[in-house]
C-alpha cells in the first residue's frame, strides 16, 4: 500500500504524500475549545482525521499525532460564569464528556493532547521573540503581531489584505498600529484567568496557543496541520505567520487540509434556529458507529448535510455490511488493494465504503477471502469493530428505547416500565392481548419506520 496523495489548502492542489522525515510523520489538528459539548459538526474532523491517522499508521513506522484542547478562553469565562462554577470545574467536565463523545465515535486518542494552560511558559517565550525580531510590539498592554513584517501573509487563504480584514471582523481598536494586526497576548481583569508576564498579567490570544504547543511536540516545521474549512482565516493564516516569523521557516506545515462544514436537513446549524445536535444526543439516538459512517458518507473535502436520511442510510448500510461479514475476523495484510486506493487518493471515503460493499456482495455468496477482507479493510475507517451478533443486539436495543421515548401512558395505572417487547402495534395502537395500553406521542411515519425496522432485525 502506498501513493497516498492529499488536497493541500496551501498549493491549492492534489500532491503526493512525501513526509519531511519518512521513519516519523508528524501530524497536528486544531481541538476543542472547551466550554460545552461538542455537536455533530465538530465530530467531522474528528472522525475524518482520525481516518487519516490510522491509514498514514498503516503507511509509516512512526506517526505522532496531536490535538490540543483550548482551556482559556472568553466563551469558557462566560460558560462557567452563567453556571455559577469555576473555570476549572468547567474544563475538567467538559474535557470529560469530549473525551467519552469522542470514544462514542470510534475516534482514538491523540499520541499528545496538550492543554492550553500548560503551555504558557512556551508562548511567552515565543511571544518575546517574535518582540526581538521585529515582528511584534507592546501596546496598552497588549501584545501584537504586525502583520505588515510577513509579506507572505494571506498566501494559505489566497485572500488579499482587505478581504482578510473584512472576513476577519477585525476589531478597530486604538492601540493597534494596522488594522490586521492580531492580538498574542492580552490584559486580565482581576476576575479573568491570568498569568504574570513582562506585559503585565494577562492571558494568550487565540493563535499562539497553537504555535507554542505544536513547536513544541512535533519541531519547528512538520507534516500536516488540519481542521474545519472555518480555521483557515485567520487561525491557520495566523498560525503560519508567528510560527514561520519566530522560527524563521519557510513552511510551518508541509501540508494543509480541511474539512468541509456541517448542515442538518439542509440548513447551517446555529442556536437561533434550534437545530444544534450534539454527539451525546445523536449517539444515544442512533449509535456512534452509524453516527461515525454517516460522517464518512461525503467526501471530507465537500459539505455534508447530515440529515435524518443520511443516518438512516448509514444504518441500512451499516446492517448490510454486518450481515455480509458475519464473525470473520481482520487479518494483517488482508485489506483490499481497490479499498486501499480509494483512502489514498485524498481519503476518499465514500469510494471506499463503496467498496466495501462489493466486498459484502461476494461474501454473501459465500467467498470467506471477500469476508476478511471486508473486516480488515473496514477496520481502515474505524467501522465493523463488533461481531454481527453484538451489533443486532444493539441495533434492537436501540430501536425499543427509541420506541418506547416515543409513547406516552394514557392511564395512570400502566407500568412505566413497560417495553416495547411485551406488545404489539396494530394499526397506530399499542396494544396487548388487544386492548390499547399506550398512544403514541409522534404518530405517523416515524413511528411505524421504527416498529418496521426493529421487525426486520
Amino acid at each position: 500500500m502506498n501513493g497516498l496523495r492529499l488536497y493541500n489548502t496551501l498549493t491549492r492542489q492534489k500532491q503526493e504524500f512525501l513526509p519531511l522525515d519518512p521513519a516519523h510523520v508528524r501530524v497536528y489538528a486544531c481541538g476543542p475549545t472547551v466550554y460545552g459539548r461538542i455537536h455533530v459538526g465538530n465530530a467531522r474532523p474528528i472522525v475524518v482525521f482520525d481516518v487519516l491517522v490510522r491509514l498514514l499508521r498503516q503507511l509509516y513506522p512512526r506517526v505522532t499525532y496531536v490535538r490540543n484542547i483550548t482551556d482559556v478562553d472568553d466563551k469558557i469565562n462566560q460558560r462557567a460564569a452563567e453556571r455559577g462554577i469555576s473555570i476549572d470545574q468547567l474544563c475538567a467536565e467538559t474535557i470529560e464528556s469530549f473525551d467519552a463523545d469522542t470514544a462514542s465515535l470510534g475516534a482514538a486518542k491523540p499520541d499528545v493532547e496538550p492543554r492550553a494552560t500548560h503551555h504558557i511558559d512556551e508562548m511567552q517565550v515565543m511571544i518575546s521573540n517574535l518582540i526581538e525580531a521585529g515582528h511584534a510590539y507592546e501596546a496598552d498592554g497588549h501584545v501584537l503581531f504586525q502583520v505588515s513584517t510577513m509579506p507572505a501573509y494571506g498566501r494559505l487563504s489566497k485572500r488579499s489584505m482587505d478581504e482578510m480584514i473584512a472576513g476577519a471582523r477585525v476589531e478597530i481598536a486604538p492601540y493597534k498600529r494596522e488594522p490586521a494586526d492580531f492580538i498574542l497576548w492580552k490584559p486580565s481583569s482581576d476576575n479573568q484567568p491570568g498569568w504574570a508576564s513582562p506585559w503585565g498579567r494577562g492571558r494568550p490570544g487565540w493563535h499562539i496557543e497553537c504555535s507554542a504547543m505544536a513547536k513544541t511536540y512535533l519541531g519547528t516545521t512538520f507534516d500536516i496541520h488540519a481542521g474545519g474549512l472555518d480555521l483557515i482565516f485567520p487561525h491557520h493564516e495566523n498560525e503560519i505567520a508567528q510560527s514561520c516569523c519566530v522560527h524563521k521557516t519557510e513552511i510551518m506545515a508541509k501540508y494543509w487540509l480541511h474539512n468541509g462544514f456541517v448542515t442538518m436537513n439542509d440548513e447551517k446549524m446555529s442556536k437561533s434556529l434550534g437545530n444544534i445536535v450534539t454527539v451525546n444526543e445523536a449517539v444515544s439516538r442512533y449509535r456512534g458507529e452509524t453516527l461515525r459512517a454517516a460522517l464518512l458518507s461525503a467526501h471530507y473535502r465537500a459539505p455534508l448535510d447530515l440529515s435524518d436520511m443520511t443516518i438512516r442510510d448509514a444504518r441500512a448500510g451499516l446492517d448490510r455490511l454486518y450481515r455480509a461479514v458475519g464473525d470473520a475476523s481482520a487479518k494483517p495484510g488482508a485489506i483490499d488493494d481497490d479499498f486501499a486506493a480509494c483512502l489514498l487518493d485524498d481519503l476518499n471515503a465514500p469510494a471506499a465504503m463503496a467498496r466495501l460493499h462489493e466486498l459484502a456482495r461476494a461474501a454473501n455468496k459465500g467467498d470467506s477471502a471477500a469476508a476478511i477482507a471486508l473486516k480488515s479493510s473496514a477496520a481502515l475507517l474505524g467501522l465493523l469493530g463488533q461481531n454481527a451478533e453484538e451489533w443486532a443486539k444493539g441495533v434492537k436495543a436501540i430501536h425499543i428505547h427509541r420506541l418506547n421515548s416515543m409513547w406516552y401512558e394514557p392511564e395512570p395505572d400502566v407500568a412505566k416500565d413497560q417495553s416495547v417487547t411485551d406488545i404489539e402495534y396494530n394499526n397506530g395502537r399499542i396494544t396487548r392481548d388487544g386492548v390499547e395500553i399506550l398512544k403514541p406521542q409522534f404518530s405517523g411515519e416515524a413511528l411505524i419506520r421504527e416498529w418496521e425496522h426493529l421487525n426486520e432485525l
